[in-house]
């Protein structure tokens, strides 16, 4: 079997994603580079024995030598570069979040059924082992029919993944209730079975809103993730533009009846999350999401507080990056180029992960005021739920 010709537009930070799908002989090699920063793909060059190097990402749509495209550049730019890739006829892998609006999303799920190319969304979570495990004990029935779920999210790199580059502009991402959190509402709608219909948000820009910013077109310093500072307060160099909420809180009421919140806060002093979910017949929970973690259930009582739970799962060890996801995510998405048909991850479920956090950030922006979920075509879903048949 020849490897797949893969190119990559956008070397951030996410280009260890690029370097799993870089497999010379076991299935797929990154064949062509894209950055529009010259000095970026010079750099990003170096850890590929790619041929085709460009700075307009247009040169590679015409290339009959290339079989699919993974898009990596921010996220306001994903509705424009991923229809360009699918009118192409290029299968593309879109990192996720699928675009910053409800409308941008459903134009890029039009496209790719009017042209009949394949599109995938990024939404690596669902490879994890903590997710993996967590779904599995609820399809076993262990803790009964989930009926709400609860995510922590404290992300303590947050001042300088997300306030230091376009990150922190609205403009580029509406807000980090969409951007930073599709990741979560997506795995919120995976173990719960359904989609969020109604969202109401609280949030504020607390911390980081009166802390010394870089002026415009400068860039970030480069040790700017090798130096990360505490307490929160001290960081300085932020982008020059922030006006996205560093903490908010989030309802949501799904489809099947399920009640869902999630909470962010991006100056916590540890990085972790937290899932739980309370079924009919009892609780999962865990902390942390890295192989060797533990999800614990209770599913007897009534009792006060055990720490031993009734059972604990271990989330079985995977190398690569992201806890071994980045692994399984191109593995699959490689045999969707090849093949089509049904995946774990989801162009709809994305679409919806998106619309939760862009409604979530509007009812949040509009004093906590509830907002509806704007539906899919059904036409869309149907041609999505078939495996874009």
């Amino acid at each position: 079997m020849e490897d797949l010709r893969i190119g990559v537009i956008g070397l951030g930070l996410r280009t260890s994603l690029a370097l799993s799908a870089h497999r010379p002989g076991r299935g797929s090699v990154v064949a062509a580079l894209c950055d529009s920063d010259p000095a970026v793909l010079k750099r990003q060059s170096e850890r590929f024995d790619a041929d085709i190097l460009t700075e307009d990402y247009r040169e590679l749509l015409d290339r009959s030598d290339l079989d699919a495209i993974i898009v990596m550049t921010p996220d306001d730019t994903h509705e424009r570069v991923a229809t360009d890739c699918l009118r192409a006829g290029k299968a593309v892998y879109l990192e996720k979040p699928l675009h910053i609006t409800v409308e941008g999303c459903d134009n890029i799920l039009r496209t790719a059924k009017e042209t009949g190319t394949r599109l995938y969304v990024g939404h690596n979570m669902r490879h994890m082992g903590v997710v993996r495990t967590m779904r599995d004990i609820i399809r076993k029935g262990v803790i009964g029919e989930p009926k709400t779920v609860w995510v922590r999210h404290f992300v303590s790199y947050g001042g300088d993944y997300y306030f230091k580059d376009w990150h922190a502009d609205r403009t580029r991402t509406t807000g980090l209730l969409l951007q930073k959190a599709a990741h979560d509402l997506d795995v919120v709608h995976w173990l719960a079975g359904g989609y969020t219909t109604r969202v109401n948000a609280f949030g504020d820009l607390m911390l980081y809103g009166d802390l010394p910013r870089r002026a415009p077109d400068t860039p970030r310093p480069e040790n700017w993730l090798k130096e990360f500072e505490w307490p929160p307060a001290r960081r300085g160099d932020l982008n020059h533009v922030v006006d996205v909420e560093d903490v908010s809180v989030m309802n949501m009421r799904l489809d099947n009846g399920v009640i869902a919140a999630y909470q962010q806060c991006h100056f916590s002093p540890d990085y972790v999350r937290n899932y739980t979910v309370i079924g009919t017949e009892g609780r999962l929970e865990n902390f942390g999401d890295g192989p060797g973690d533990t999800v614990k259930v209770w599913n007897t009582g009534p009792s006060g507080y055990r720490d031993d739970c009734d059972i604990a799962y271990r989330v079985p060890a995977a190398a690569g990056s992201h806890g071994g996801a980045d692994t399984g995510i191109i593995a699959e998405f490689n045999r969707f180029v090849r093949e089509g048909g049904a995946t774990d991850t989801s162009p709809v479920s994305a679409r919806m992960s998106v619309a939760a956090g862009y409604m979530a950030t509007m009812s949040l922006r509009d004093g906590g005021t509830p907002y509806d979920v704007p539906p899919l075509d059904p036409e869309l879903a149907a041609y999505f739920e078939r495996g874009q048949r």
